[in-house]
């Protein structure tokens, strides 16, 4: 099978596409053909040497979607369509940049869809993700929620998330060309991110938003926990700024009175079969979006990476075998 490998931390172009024997399952695994995999920033920090508790050399990506080639256990069937994420894919045992991928049977998920491959291999980590830091910070329906790096493919899904609820969506951007965007999946504010957010969110909303999403990192936390509510809550889930430790963290100076700070970061568990069909359903009805910012080939992982890391792509970056 064809894979891409990396040897150990580097430039985009360490990503290797080489010639590989297609895993054996054992008993409590599965073996997924690849039909479609979304591109992390969890997989740039790997490639930049970032992450911890990475063996090389490794197969990247650490999420998939395809169709079960084998499963020794009979837990699934050969043929089924299947998602598949986390639990150490593509940083302790070979991930989705490949033509087939082993997983345990426990990261996957079933589903079923007509929905083009390209679309599905986008929804997985990004909805996981989504979904459980929305439960995180459990913003009331008809609620209030800020989304801290809003462009981004799971700042994307929340919005999307979050307005099938009904609840007000205030999202940031770098730049305001992108607002088209972020209105394109129903926000209904978009702030360009000057460094004070804060002052813009109580500019619409005077007590602050019910809930925030943090995924922008470490140097933006104080002033999103600033856009909260009394008694609301932030939850801290991304670091799109590759920066996730606050230097000299002193809680009652950084976080306000009555203002809860909470994080995220599930695996497959938190993404329920009931859950993952209900939003392929409803993509295919119409009523919710999966924002696809662009398709690369497997021999493009370079570009791909490249794109991810200068943020030059709107929404999810998806690599097909």
């Amino acid at each position: 099978m064809r894979a891409v490998v990396l040897d150990g931390p580097g430039p985009a172009d360490a990503l290797q596409l080489r010639e590989l024997p297609v895993p054996v399952p054992r008993p409590g695994q599965v073996l997924i053909r690849v039909r479609a995999s979304g591109l992390n920033r969890s997989e740039l920090h790997t490639r930049l040497g970032l992450a911890e508790g990475v063996v090389f050399p490794r197969v990247l990506g650490i999420e998939t979607t395809g169709v079960v080639a084998a499963c020794p256990g009979g837990e699934l069937a050969p043929g089924q369509q299947v998602a598949a994420m986390m639990g150490g894919m593509g940083r302790t045992f070979d991930g989705g940049y490949a033509e087939y991928a082993c997983v345990p049977v426990s990261q996957v998920v079933p589903f079923r869809s007509d929905l083009e491959w390209s679309v599905l291999g986008a929804v997985p980590e990004m909805l996981q993700t989504a979904n459980g830091s929305l439960a995180a910070i459990d913003v009331p329906d008809g609620g209030s929620l800020l989304v801290r790096g809003g462009t981004s493919s799971v700042g994307l899904a929340a919005a999307v998330l979050a307005k099938q609820r009904g609840v007000t969506v205030l999202a940031t951007t770098r730049s305001a060309a992108r607002a088209g965007a972020l209105h394109d999946v129903g926000v209904d504010h978009v702030l360009v991110d000057d460094g004070d957010v804060a002052d813009q969110v109580r500019a619409v909303l005077p007590e602050g938003v019910d809930g925030a999403l943090e995924l922008v990192g470490a140097p933006t936390l104080r002033d999103t926990l600033r856009a909260v509510r009394p008694h609301g809550t932030a939850c801290f889930t991304g670091m799109l700024s590759n920066q996730w430790v606050l230097p000299d963290f002193y809680p009652i100076d950084v976080i306000p009175n009555a203002v809860r700070l909470t994080a995220y970061a599930g695996d497959a568990s938190d993404l329920p079969a009931v859950v993952l069909q209900g939003f392929l359903d409803a993509v295919a009805a119409g009523t919710a979006v999966v924002p696809v910012g662009r398709v690369y080939a497997l021999d493009e992982i370079a570009a791909a990476h490249e794109a991810m890391e200068d943020g030059t792509v709107v929404g999810k970056l998806v690599v097909v075998p």
